[in-house]
């Protein structure tokens, strides 16, 4: 079975996001980290070498591949910035109505700019998502 090779690792979260060229994408990535600071009670740290991440948890599938992730977390790619929303998002219907112009797939939420979503909207879906997350593994 392959490893992961996504990993948190030790590299600067602040340089990461400093790196980011579209200076409107890198305001949106300060925000978001600041807000997932705070609902998570956890410091940023990087995950691959996009990923920024908030928390951790170890998963284990019934095929007995597992791993660590964070919690919920975000990376800025070139299209749009990808938000992390680990349990799915089955149970967000009413935020997503309000939430604005965004995508998603099983578990990732594809936003191009803050500017263009309800942020109070996407404040409830993480702050769920972290307690969620919490309930249902031994998240670090």
């Amino acid at each position: 079975m392959s490893e992961l090779k996504t990993k948190k690792n030790k590299a600067s979260v602040r340089e990461f996001i400093d790196s980011i060229e579209d200076s409107e994408k890198k305001k949106d990535c300060k925000q978001l980290a600041t807000m997932m600071r705070k609902l998570s009670g956890k410091r940023a740290a990087m995950w691959g070498d996009s990923i920024v991440g908030f928390g951790e948890y170890h998963y284990k599938y019934k095929s007995g591949r597992e791993g660590d992730w964070p919690v919920t977390g975000f990376s800025p790619r070139k299209q749009n910035i990808s938000i992390y929303i680990m349990p799915g998002f089955s149970k967000y219907k009413k935020q997503l109505a309000k939430l604005g112009k965004h995508k998603h797939s099983v578990s990732c939420l594809y936003i191009k700019r803050l500017s263009d979503i309800d942020v109070e909207a996407l404040k409830e879906i993480v702050a769920d998502s972290i307690e969620r997350m919490t309930r249902m593994y031994e998240c670090k």
